[in-house]
């Protein structure tokens, strides 16, 4: 290693010195890979793969500031809501790509597999113990909520796993469905109100309504 550093004649000091910040660069990347395995994003997407033109209404510098994290030290909310194919899950999982390389943890499921998880986590009485899991993680993305129906039990337990996250850890959340039209996934009115105030007390909320960005995504690639 020596004999390297004379050959090339660079100081033995600095051939130490760039020798350590590859390694730790090395850990880095090593240690983002980790929390992106562990996050389980159903695939990868970056902000920068997004195509902001497609949906112009969409507040870009807003979008690009959350890539900071900063909400999550504060641990406030992220929204989008709009209509199918507008990039919505594009955007939670390019926020959670960024949590991950900010050395922050992330968990993401769809709303229906994370109730189907906590259903069964309810029957063999380990319902505590995913409840310190989910609480344990920096950043909590929920995907779909109101793509698919839940029943009610799924749907309070679903309560109870936002509820949970109150002022103690962010959530992304993603949905089709207007604040208004959410009873019709958490069936009871009360309990609805409640969980949107809960969402939306110090969140950032994208309204994403607009023709398919996919669909112009496939137009342009064609």
């Amino acid at each position: 290693m020596a004999h390297d550093a004379m050959e090339r004649q660079i100081p033995y000091e600095d051939f130490l010195l760039a020798l350590l910040k590859q390694e730790l660069m090395q850990r880095d990347a090593n240690q983002i890979a980790s929390r992106t395995k562990q996050a389980k994003f159903p695939t990868i997407k970056t902000m920068d793969q997004y195509d902001f033109s497609v949906m112009p209404a969409l507040n870009k510098p807003k979008v690009l500031q959350l890539s900071r994290c900063e909400y999550i030290e504060k641990a406030e909310n992220v929204i989008f809501i709009g209509n199918s194919g507008t990039g919505k899950t594009h955007l939670s999982i390019s926020l959670g790509m960024e949590a991950c390389r900010h050395g922050y943890t992330v968990q993401f499921w769809t709303a229906a597999k994370l109730c189907n998880e906590l259903m069964e986590a309810q029957s063999e009485k380990r319902l505590l113990q995913l409840e310190k899991q989910w609480l344990k993680v920096d950043l909590a993305i929920l995907d779909e909520v109101g793509f698919v129906p839940l029943s009610k039990s799924g749907a309070e337990l679903l309560f109870q796993f936002c509820a949970a996250r109150y002022e103690k850890g962010s959530m992304i959340l993603t949905s089709n469905l207007d604040f208004a039209n959410w009873t019709q996934v958490f069936k009871d009115e009360q309990m609805t109100a409640a969980l949107v105030d809960r969402l939306t007390h110090r969140a950032h909320i994208f309204a994403m309504n607009g023709d398919s960005y996919r669909f112009k995504q496939s137009l342009k690639q064609s």
